[in-house]
């Protein structure tokens, strides 16, 4: 905060605050806010009926209830109005309620505003031995579901249906939550990010899931294919294409490496076959405490990789009405080269 010269950092809603107190705050019309002056002491500012939830920690902050009838905005303000010599420049955290900023500005004429994420995103974006850790346990719970639904039915299940049971496999895996469950059967695959339906899956289909959740306050996410009965030979030859540009992407993971070299490694086996315009995302997002963050691997990102940066590289291609086919794993970026956490089997599974 001081070698960027800000002041005082608020934090809100989103993984800052848990990241840097333990305390999740829920998403709330009632402001919840830590007040941490680059000088002085912080001061978590919290509804009272929220207060019973926060774990104190004297030592590190203090625990400031508001009731119904006090104005949160006024507590807040006071606040960065005592810190000492005087507050110019404030960082407010990504996922703040614009409601909350507009009137923080409003009340706080004289503070220039600018994102939290420049103060906690270098912190948050390389990962220590702990919670590289805690990566790897959550990628084990979710490697365990890919290979059980290996051998579980798909034909005549719908897509809700085998979403249930992917939530459920991975609460009953050691997840606090299941966060998402994508389950895309057939043409309904070609959207990336489909939502399940009552689609009926058939012999024949091909059926994405993209599944993960959060143990222990750290993010889970894979990716693997599944095959009806049957596989048809364009898909297995799209999939032949696509395994192999995830293998590239993976083994340009290195040290050194800038996001975007990644980013290309992968793209350039889907171009070279002739699926370029079918490949419509980044490559990889960072992951952590949050399923999407810093570093993102995508091209223009010239951010090099260091030890300790968790990503997933998951290309996919995708043919409108047809079908879609993506594979993903997370990836750490170590000395000793690019560390899969996630080892469930990649090939198309076929299932009954």
């Amino acid at each position: 905060m001081r070698e960027l010269g800000v002041d005082v950092l608020l934090l809100s809603t989103g993984a800052d605050l848990p990241y840097l107190t333990g305390y999740e705050a829920m998403s709330l019309e009632r402001l919840t806010m830590l007040v941490l002056p680059a000088h002085g002491d912080a001061a978590l500012v919290v509804p009272r009926l929220e207060a019973p939830r926060v774990v104190e920690r004297p030592d590190a902050f203090e625990v400031l209830p508001w009731d119904e009838t006090d104005d949160p905005i006024e507590v807040v303000a006071g606040l960065v109005q005592r810190v000492e010599p005087g507050v110019t420049a404030a960082a407010i955290g990504d996922h703040t309620w614009a409601r909350f900023v507009l009137d923080l500005q409003a009340a706080l004429p004289d503070v220039g505003f600018r994102r939290a994420v420049d103060v906690t995103g270098p912190l948050r974006v390389v990962k220590d031995a702990a919670e590289i850790e805690a990566l790897r346990a959550a990628a084990r719970v979710v490697d365990d579901v890919a290979a059980a639904m290996r051998t579980r039915p798909f034909a005549g299940r719908t897509e809700l249906d085998v979403h249930r049971e992917l939530v459920e496999r991975m609460l009953a895996g050691g997840h606090d939550r299941a966060n998402f469950a994508i389950v895309a059967a057939g043409a309904n695959a070609a959207s990336p990010h489909h939502d399940p339906t009552d689609r009926v899956i058939v012999p024949g289909d091909v059926v994405l899931c993209d599944f993960g959740g959060t143990m222990h306050d750290y993010y889970s996410d894979i990716t693997r294919m599944f095959v009806v009965g049957r596989t048809d030979p364009e898909v297995r030859d799209v999939y032949a294409v696509l395994l192999e540009a995830q293998e590239a992407g993976v083994q340009a993971a290195r040290v050194g490496a800038r996001c975007e070299d990644v980013d290309a490694a992968a793209r350039r086996v889907i171009d070279d076959a002739g699926y370029g315009e079918y490949f419509v995302h980044r490559t990889g997002h960072g992951i952590g405490t949050e399923a999407h963050e810093d570093p993102y691997v995508v091209r223009g990102n010239t951010t090099p990789l260091v030890p300790g940066h968790a990503f997933s590289v998951e290309p996919g291609i995708y043919l409108p009405g047809r079908f879609g086919l993506r594979l993903e794993d997370i990836v750490v970026a170590t000395g000793a080269g690019p560390e899969r956490l996630n080892h469930a089997p990649r090939d198309l599974a076929l299932v009954e």
